[in-house]
């Protein structure tokens, strides 16, 4: 987590069938599931719906398997935002723009069905050029970097603390837990520990 700290999670959280449910933790302080107990708030308010006030563009969330579109770069990081320039910003962020001198069209060019023209690390980074895009108060982003390498994982992270964004990020990766000011630990679906 890094940032200003809008949002505040009290109380348990759902339990997750999955090995540590991390990723379930993400979705439930969204909204997307409901939570057995506790409570969101959002800069000292208290959020009664989260699925409805959690949304864009307060909100930019970035899944674990980031979902391209059939169609082109531009059109999958700008999902109808206003083609201001953002989208070469965004890809600058993302630390997408030395990729696309080696793509034929560069940010015309048709990423196929789910993206399928371009590598796993690639459709990461243009899903992180989409939510840098959207300048939204709260990124929240589940392994984000899992597919970089380690020079190109430094680069991005780089754009993302860049931002005026909180982030809430799940990863393992050592690189980013170094920079976050509060880590919290899952297993089993339970928190089983917090440091600073």
């Amino acid at each position: 987590m890094r940032g200003r700290r809008p949002l505040r999670r009290t109380g348990r959280s759902c339990h997750s069938g999955f090995s540590s449910g991390k990723t379930t933790l993400l979705r439930a302080m969204l909204g997307l599931y409901e939570g057995a107990t506790g409570e969101i708030w959002w800069n000292g308010e208290r959020v009664d719906d989260p699925a409805e006030f959690l949304v864009p563009p307060l909100v930019a969330y970035t899944l674990q398997t980031p979902r391209l579109l059939s169609g082109t770069l531009r059109e999958n990081v700008l999902l109808g935002l206003p083609d201001d320039g953002r989208a070469e910003r965004a890809v600058r962020q993302a630390v997408l723009d030395v990729d696309l001198g080696q793509i034929p069209g560069g940010l015309d060019a048709q990423v196929g069905v789910r993206g399928v023209r371009l590598s796993g690390g690639q459709v990461q980074r243009v899903a992180a050029a989409r939510m840098f895009a959207r300048s939204a108060p709260l990124m929240v982003m589940d392994d984000l970097s899992s597919a970089l390498d380690v020079e190109t994982e430094r680069e991005l992270w780089r754009g993302v603390l860049s931002t005026s964004a909180t982030c809430i990020v799940v990863s393992h990766r050592p690189a980013v837990l170094e920079r976050a000011d509060q880590v919290v630990l899952m297993q089993q679906g339970r928190v089983i520990s917090t440091s600073t």
